[in-house]
């Protein structure tokens, strides 16, 4: 990828192909804390709703000096609107100087209105005629079977300006685990060590005798950890209980889903769907 073409897809991101995304691939390799690459490959792969964004996103976290300005980035009007919707919103003058001939269609919504109206009879009829409420011989009982919904964990998570708590919560997805290489020995001698070390306190604690007296009762501990641990229902979004499913924490995902019907009683369905496919899915 030359000069020109870089510099054109900074200032048009939305032009992006999947070609070039390739090359910037290979640009990001190379450089990984190039930081303008990295937007534009994100803007790209988000075009294409590619299952690769989740991940670049992560890296691009991973790499990004102010994880602010990535998520001020992939939330605002210019990464989220697709090409179509800017032309629309452009308001082409060239679209306003189109002549349109004027058409009476007052005769044809007149036959188009008769002829609903006679349909809508048939129906009536239809469903008022009795027969239809007796089960004939050797009809087997028609069971309606109901969609299943279908649930992708690793689709594009469309994060909006609200959801820093939950982009804060998918962030924890690029905690790398610390990898151990002590060797056998080494682990030997510090459990010998610790033995030496509690064997001294031990004999310190005969030596001097120390009086032990019985704990006062202070009234109920309180858990002080609670307010940390426990997640409040007001920061229960739709977006956060995507967030836990793409982790595959499928009992916290459910319980978001269960918080947001409470929250959101309109769409008690969709939510309850949510519920039950995730349910499937955790059986495997």
């Amino acid at each position: 990828m030359n000069t020109e073409t870089y510099t054109y897809l900074l200032a048009n991101p939305q032009e992006v192909s999947l070609a070039q995304v390739e090359e910037l691939d290979g640009i990001i390799d190379q450089y990984p804390f190039f930081q303008s690459a990295r937007a534009i490959q994100l803007k790209g792969l988000k075009n294409q709703n590619s299952y690769r964004y989740n991940d670049s996103l992560k890296l691009a976290a991973a790499h990004t000096a102010d994880r602010d300005i990535l998520f001020e980035y992939i939330t605002s009007k210019e990464f989220i609107q697709n090409k179509i919707a800017e032309l629309i919103q452009q308001n082409d003058p060239s679209v306003a100087e189109i002549q349109v001939e004027a058409e009476d269609l007052s005769q044809q919504i007149s036959l188009e209105v008769a002829q609903q109206i006679q349909s809508e009879m048939r129906k009536a009829e239809a469903i008022l005629d009795p027969e239809l409420f007796e089960r004939k011989p050797g009809m087997p009982a028609a069971i309606p079977q109901e969609e299943e919904t279908q649930i992708e964990p690793d689709a594009p998570i469309p994060f909006e300006r609200k959801d820093t708590h939950s982009f804060a919560e998918w962030l924890k997805l690029t905690r790398a685990k610390p990898i151990s290489r002590k060797s056998k020995q080494d682990n030997g001698k510090k459990q010998s060590g610790g033995k030496a070390r509690k064997f001294a306190l031990i004999d310190r604690f005969i030596q001097q005798k120390p009086k032990l007296e019985p704990r006062k009762d202070s009234g109920p501990q309180e858990d002080l950890s609670t307010p940390f641990t426990k997640q409040p229902d007001s920061l229960m979004t739709e977006t956060l209980a995507k967030v836990y499913l793409q982790q595959k924490n499928f009992d916290k995902a459910i319980q978001a889903y269960k918080i947001l019907i409470l929250k959101n009683p309109e769409k008690s369905g969709y939510f309850a769907d949510q519920i039950r496919a995730i349910e499937k899915l955790k059986k495997g």
